[in-house]
């Protein structure tokens, strides 16, 4: 199907009432330069959200109206409401709505001084009996990496009943850095112009992201529950610091801070009680599934080995032994206690009440993956054709695969793969419960479809995962273009059964009763707004009495 930009964002408004005409700006007070978006929708609520632009960067107080009205059009259920915001949250709306019927479709808009928003399209989520429900999965978009394609492709779905973001919807980095040169060619260069440590720096990244035509789109299309991963605050964060923060930028629980109230303002996510980082929370989807979203980042993760850093014993030379052992560390985690016992209750009760689905929406590739060693997988011809083009980027991660391959070390560290110990009792609590357990992850700019087990040779199969692959982000395929990483990373795994490293879009997950299905959907440009979407590959999937069974190709 080929979709041109400008006829898709008139479905829903984005673009056009968000941006005055040069008459108009004169005698209005405030826009909607950055759209309408709705989250976290349970049976009875959803979270509304836009963000009032004012004229005046000084206002005070700005009030405003919101209306919300079933799509059925049938008597009652209409619902509306007023407040005010402040520069005190960025100008940023937040409304929790509440006395919904459950399953049911609604438009809602805003309006400020006699300015109206674009109109945005949201559900509750259903009670009883459900056949099935829809999630679009995705992850990782560098604004200056490249066009929101495939955020206009999941605005453009016939059907969507959620949008599930798994993190990186903003990066940190500085307008020379990550995704420089493809920013320049398009004109996407990121604002502000540093590296992002303050709030208003975390404000303003928001702000611009929220810019983008394709990406409201996507939000006026269906509800969105989301979570962070590192790029939020910084690259390969955990709860005392991360790889990409200094010293000299300050006090990491300062950034911290900062970044996550700008995510809380900027985002249609419900915030905890009393506040914190603590944003594991479950959706129900009638008596089909039960969605857990997981945070794996700055609340219990200890920092992440390294192996520049860690591998090498007081001689210089590799200690597999001492590394292994501090990998294996039972007291190494990414999810606390708390957290799992949250989730250990969870996953009992939507087991006893019958559901037939446990999903959980987690930021990094649970599997384990293993690195090849690609000299030796593809022998010296292959090789010598695959990479005869690489950069010094490429050649640079070809050796390190290699050196990490030879030592039978996994992949990555930033990965569950990092924390094994903390793995396996996440996988305890999942055969405990006789869970159906479908795992949907993001943060590695790839697809995966994997099949998870208790251990590395033999052992009982825990669930199914599928990895979402970036918006725009890049990954190892276009570090390593020619190279099949993809297909090798699948022959030379057990848990993993496809990958594609360089495709970019999302992954379409269909939940049936007796069956479910994962498609991998692929955008062919980034690079430009006129873009075709295929299906790369489907999988499918049943419930059975002792767990999820295995992939089958579809």
């Amino acid at each position: 199907m080929r979709i041109d930009r400008r006829r898709a964002l008139a479905l829903f408004g984005a673009g056009t009432a968000a941006v005055p005409g040069p008459a108009a700006a004169q005698d209005q007070r405030v826009r909607f330069d950055h759209g309408v978006a709705s989250g976290d929708p349970t049976a009875d609520r959803v979270i509304l959200w836009t963000r009032i632009t004012p004229m005046d960067p000084s206002s005070g107080s700005i009030a405003y109206e919101w209306s919300l009205n079933p799509v059925d059009r049938m008597a009652g259920g209409a619902k509306s409401g007023r407040g005010t915001t402040s520069a005190a949250r960025d100008f940023t709306v937040k409304v929790d709505v509440g006395g919904l019927d459950p399953g049911r479709a609604y438009t809602f808009s805003f309006t400020s001084n006699g300015v109206t928003s674009p109109m945005g399209r949201t559900r509750t989520l259903p009670e009883g009996p459900v056949e099935d429900a829809v999630l679009a999965i995705a992850s990782c978009a560098l604004y200056p990496g490249g066009y929101f394609n495939a955020y206009q492709a999941i605005a453009d779905l016939p059907r969507v009943d959620v949008v599930l973001h798994l993190g990186d919807y903003i990066y940190e980095y500085a307008a020379d850095g990550y995704g420089a040169e493809t920013g320049k060619r398009l004109d996407r260069l990121v604002r502000p112009a540093h590296e992002i440590v303050t709030l208003y720096d975390y404000r303003t990244r928001h702000a611009q992201v929220k810019t983008d035509p394709q990406l409201q789109a996507a939000h006026a299309r269906a509800p969105w529950i989301v979570v962070w991963d590192d790029h939020e605050t910084a690259n390969n964060a955990w709860v005392g610091g991360a790889e990409n923060h200094e010293k000299d930028e300050g006090s990491w629980n300062r950034r911290k801070a900062a970044a996550i109230k700008a995510y809380y303002e900027w985002m249609p996510i419900r915030e905890p009680d009393g506040g914190g980082f603590s944003i594991n929370r479950a959706f129900e989807f009638g008596d089909l599934a039960t969605l857990f979203m997981l945070e794996t980042r700055i609340t219990a993760r200890d920092e992440q080995l390294d192996y520049a850093v860690d591998l090498n014993g007081p001689d210089g030379k590799p200690d597999v032994a001492r590394f292994r052992k501090r990998l294996a560390d039972p007291d190494r985690r990414m999810v606390g206690p708390a957290q799992a016992d949250w989730l250990r209750r969870g996953l009992a009760n939507s087991v006893r009440t019958g559901r037939t689905w446990q999903v959980l929406g987690n930021e990094v590739v649970m599997a384990r993956v293993g690195v090849p060693d690609l000299r030796a997988v593809l022998g010296p011809e292959k090789f010598a054709e695959a990479t005869a083009g690489l950069g010094p980027d490429g050649v640079r991660r070809i050796d390190r695969m290699t050196g990490i391959s030879k030592l039978g070390l996994p992949y990555g560290l930033d990965m569950w793969d990092g924390y094994p110990a903390d793995r396996q009792r996440l996988y305890s609590l999942i055969q405990r419960a006789k869970a159906n357990a479908v795992v949907v992850s993001g943060d590695s700019h790839a697809f995966w479809a994997n099949e998870l087990y208790d251990a590395p040779e033999g052992g009982n199969r825990v669930g199914v995962e599928f990895g979402t692959t970036a918006i725009t982000s890049p990954g190892v395929g276009d570090i390593l273009a020619g190279v099949p990483v993809g297909q090798v990373m699948a022959d030379a795994n057990r848990e993993v059964v496809y990958s594609d490293q360089s495709a970019k879009g999302f992954v379409l997950l269909t939940l049936g009763r007796k069956e479910g299905k994962a498609e991998m959907v692929a955008v062919s440009t980034i690079l430009d707004t006129t873009f075709t979407t295929s299906v790369l590959k489907t999988f499918t999937f049943a419930p059975g009495p002792d767990g999820v069974s295995g992939l089958a190709e579809a």
